[in-house]
């Protein structure tokens, strides 16, 4: 088996040498042939050659009648030819030296829609690949690449199109902003998981995402204890979406279960040891070891050495709720306070 597999890893490298292999252009060929051929070549899907010979193109007459229509076609080759990068290049290039071109529109969508498609590797072709989930750094690239050529081409035969995959873009981004918010959720970081689904009511308006973001809201402000901003959230998530999974009898349930806050010691033993309690939301150990140290170095003070008006913990023992001291009985009389 392992001679097969090195004959076989043998004849994939030596395809991938002769397919790399540049194509020698012959250099009395007319502007007019290496055009021709480089459109023959497009049509025939090889998009290698066409590269090579539109480059050539471009490079031999550089003032001729097809050097624009070259640069144009040589971002369609690089699109075509798995070379997102070579595109987008090649696009902004033409852009920036030909900003009033009659098609300099294409050149706009182009460069839109490699960033679409930049993400979609051969996995995601055939396996069913949430895109939700992955990272929205070309989908947020490709929205606003389209918006650029809807903006200032609103006419453009292309425009239709671009508008249609915004939207898409538009669902996936927000539907991203709701997978980290969920995230947040579970790891208890409430203000940011908060600030996450504000975000997406805020600016992600007529997407599916926008109850999800609610929720969020009111999920996150409930374990935050804010709850004049859960109710508003609650409310504005029942009046609008009524109908939402979350909302049972008109009860909100959260999407994640009440957090465990048990040290690893006590999870790992059932409970039966119990080294200190759980935090209370919003509370730290940092915090409450501070209050006590500040308790113990309050309780270490001298009595003499208090503000003369101030009551030590003494009498305060010895004084009611209302301030008034403390009656005492005749058996605390007789047994001189020690039974008090």
């Amino acid at each position: 088996m392992q001679v097969k597999h090195l004959l076989l890893i043998a004849i994939l490298g030596l395809t991938a040498a002769c397919s790399s292999k540049k194509e020698v252009i012959d250099e009395n060929l007319s502007e007019v042939e290496l055009y021709q051929q480089a459109q023959a070549d497009l049509d025939n899907n090889s998009y290698n050659s066409a590269t090579e010979k539109l480059k050539a193109l471009e490079s031999r007459y550089p003032f001729g009648r097809y050097a624009d229509q070259a640069q144009l076609e040589l971002i369609y080759a690089n699109y075509k030819n798995g070379e997102p990068e070579a595109a987008k290049t090649a696009a902004e290039r033409f852009i920036r030296l030909h900003p009033q071109h009659p098609n300099v529109d294409y050149a706009y969508y182009l460069k839109g829609l490699t960033s679409f498609d930049q993400d979609v590797g051969i996995i995601a072709r055939f396996l069913p690949l949430d895109q939700t989930k992955r990272d929205p750094g070309a989908a947020r690239d490709s929205y606003n690449e389209f918006a650029q050529l809807t903006s200032r081409y609103p006419n453009s035969r292309y425009a239709p199109d671009a508008k249609q995959r915004m939207i898409y873009l538009r669902n996936l981004l927000a539907a991203y902003e709701i997978h980290v918010a969920d995230y947040y959720l579970t790891r208890q970081a409430y203000v940011a998981a908060a600030n996450r689904g504000r975000y997406v009511v805020e600016n992600f308006q007529e997407t599916p995402s926008v109850p999800d973001g609610l929720a969020v809201m009111v999920e996150a402000y409930q374990r935050l204890q804010l709850n004049d901003l859960a109710d508003t959230s609650l409310q504005v998530l029942k009046t609008n979406y009524p109908d939402f999974p979350q909302l049972a009898d008109g009860k909100f349930e959260p999407r994640t279960p009440d957090p465990d806050n048990r040290s690893w010691l006590s999870k790992a033993t059932l409970g039966l040891i119990e080294s200190r309690p759980p935090l209370p939301p919003g509370e730290t150990r940092a915090n409450q070891d501070v209050i006590k140290q500040y308790q113990d170095a309050k309780e270490a003070i001298p009595a003499d050495l208090l503000p003369e008006n101030q009551p030590d913990e003494a009498d305060k023992k010895n004084e009611d709720d209302d301030g008034t001291p403390k009656s005492r009985s005749i058996f605390s009389y007789m047994t001189f306070g020690v039974f008090d």
